[in-house]
């Protein structure tokens, strides 16, 4: 079959994935990486889940190389540290089917909580990485991975970063090549990492990297093109489609292989230009090691910023000297994130508000209730952090510190890594409340289903993880369930349960306004005359309601989606719901 299709560069990577007839895909949602699994999921051939976490996928892709079939695990780069367990140790195993893990890095931290750049993590583990530029590279650069992952028997990373898994681009579709399982041949030597066979490995490991560099010379994934000699860039992924764009006179080496570098061919394109620019985002890495080598005149981060996305302006600034004028934008009104109309984390952040409680915070769409008017996130470091920061709070401080902090969790990052976290707190006889905001969803990477919703990525209807029977399971006496628009109910349970000298779990339940089928049966109205302009209505935040001049209130009917979270607030029936 040739076929040629427009695709995003997650799109790609997935059917590089099938035509090199992976057979097994794990990954927990992350933005930039969630559309890969959504796509490797509707070829029937793949097996494909989403694992509670990325630690989790990162071992289910082994089991299933040992097992003999080609595997794939995907994740943003915050996974990857999740995930760093098995794969430093991947590493030292080796394969037996093919195995790919893809890293989906965010340069301008549009959806994360920080930069890091997944090349050092591989570097650090050792196993090598393949960068491409473009959708077209996306899916061959991914089959190419397991081709590569088998011949020398190590898990390989494909970097991909925001710009590329979110841009489209033209792909050629081929056929799937099916592999046959390997047969299973039992080798503890192999697989068993004990100390006496992981130091054995460990010299495996470094002989193959050693391999790999020199190898990397004649792979047709890294390429020179010679153009104007008196000007050359050493680059890769999307930073090679800049170069094009800005000098498209200069010689370039087009690495696709990023880890182990091909030391040879870098001396020889150095050799031939007379300035020579290492154009890479984030770290610098390739820079770091061309420079180690004592090749010299490399301009890299001294000229090009360490933060943020690269541009062809930039390039047209920094390296060519032009100033770039952008044309004026047109004025729109600013617009900074905020929760959407309906959505039940309001509804339970403002009772938390009112009570002046703080919250440490979790990764999710429920971060925004640090903004204002709610202002009740005081902190947020990563996936399940909330829980352990309240234990470490009371640890440090005792209960009477922590008698206005909650830790609030949503209800896929519970399953994610709160579940330990709240295991510690019982274990080590802490206390403290911790609400878990279950809107039966992964909201913020675009509603995926977890364990507890009781949908598979495949579409399958399963039994749903109960999150209360789960938090009792683990001995914890007081678990609550209460509706997130019940404003009262809320009140009453967050005086009482911030009193209390024990673990306390509230479970606040309504689903995401969002999801397919979720609806409220009417719309909130305002009624101008019986408003008292008290503002009780405003203090939510709902993007629905806006103050007037006269200082009642009109609601946007187009916005409103019916919570009756307004009017609930509103003492002078100023607002009605019909």
């Amino acid at each position: 079959m040739s076929e040629k299709k427009i695709l995003l560069g997650n799109e790609a990577i997935a059917r590089g994935a099938y035509e090199a007839g992976v057979k097994v895909s794990a990954a927990y949602p992350g933005t930039p990486s969630t559309e890969i699994s959504e796509a490797i999921a509707k070829y029937d051939e793949v097996y494909a889940e989403w694992s509670p976490n990325e630690k989790v996928a990162a071992e289910v892709a082994v089991g299933a190389s040992i097992a003999g079939v080609r595997s794939m695990c995907s994740m943003k780069h915050v996974g990857v540290n999740v995930a760093a367990d098995p794969l430093f140790t991947a590493a030292y195993t080796g394969v037996g089917g093919g195995m790919v893990i893809v890293a989906a890095d965010d340069p301008g931290m549009y959806s994360s909580q920080n930069e890091q750049d997944s090349r050092m993590v591989a570097r650090a583990a050792m196993i090598p990485v393949l960068e491409p530029s473009d959708s077209a590279e996306a899916k061959e650069f991914t089959r190419y991975a397991f081709e590569l992952s088998e011949e020398y028997d190590t898990p390989v990373m494909v970097r991909s970063t925001t710009r590329l898994s979110h841009s489209q681009g033209i792909v050629e579709l081929r056929d799937r090549t099916e592999k046959e399982p390997l047969p299973y041949e039992r080798n503890t030597a192999k697989y068993v990492m004990m100390p006496v066979n992981a130091i054995k490995r460990h010299v495996v490991v470094e002989d193959r990297m050693k391999r790999l560099a020199e190898d990397a010379c004649g792979m047709w994934v890294n390429r020179a093109e010679y153009r104007d000699l008196s000007i050359g860039f050493i680059t890769s992924g999307i930073p090679y489609q800049y170069v094009r764009e800005a000098v498209p006179e200069a010689s370039v080496l087009k690495l696709g292989l990023v880890h182990p570098l091909p030391r040879k061919l870098i001396e020889e394109f150095a050799e031939k230009v007379d300035r020579l620019y290492i154009f890479e985002e984030l770290e610098p890495v390739i820079e770091e090691q061309v420079k180690s080598w004592g090749i010299s005149g490399a301009v890299g981060k001294e000229l090009f910023t360490l933060q943020g996305e690269y541009s062809a302006n930039l390039l047209r600034e920094r390296v060519l000297g032009q100033k770039c004028h952008t044309k004026e934008s047109a004025q729109v009104p600013a617009r900074p994130p905020i929760l959407c109309p309906g959505c039940p984390h309001r509804s339970v952040y403002s009772v938390l508000n009112r009570l002046k409680i703080h919250a440490a915070g979790d990764i999710g769409c429920y971060t925004l209730g640090a903004l204002a008017p709610l202002n009740v996130v005081d902190s947020t470091i990563c996936m399940g952090s909330s829980i352990s920061t309240l234990h470490g709070m009371e640890k440090a401080r005792g209960r009477e510190y922590i008698r206005d902090w909650v830790a609030v969790i949503g209800d896929s990052t519970f399953m994610h890594t709160g579940i330990n976290s709240l295991m510690n707190m019982v274990y080590n006889q802490s206390a403290g409340t911790v609400v878990i905001l279950d809107n039966s969803t992964t909201g913020m990477t675009g509603h995926q289903d977890h364990a507890a919703t009781g949908k598979t990525l495949k579409g399958e209807t399963v039994p749903a993880i109960s999150i209360t029977r789960l938090c009792r399971s683990l001995g914890i006496e007081h678990v609550y369930e209460i509706s997130a628009f019940d404003l009262e109910g809320l009140e009453e349970a967050f005086r009482r349960e911030t009193r209390r000298d024990a673990v306390s779990v509230i479970i606040t339940k309504a689903p995401c306004v969002l999801l397919k089928g979720v609806s409220f049966p009417e719309k909130c109205v305002a009624v101008p005359e019986k408003c008292r302009k008290c503002g009780a209505c405003l203090r939510p935040g709902c993007p629905a309601l806006t103050k007037n001049a006269d200082g009642t209130i009109s609601i946007d009917e187009t916005m409103c989606n019916g919570c009756g979270l307004c009017a609930k607030l509103c003492r002078f029936d100023a607002i009605a719901v019909g």
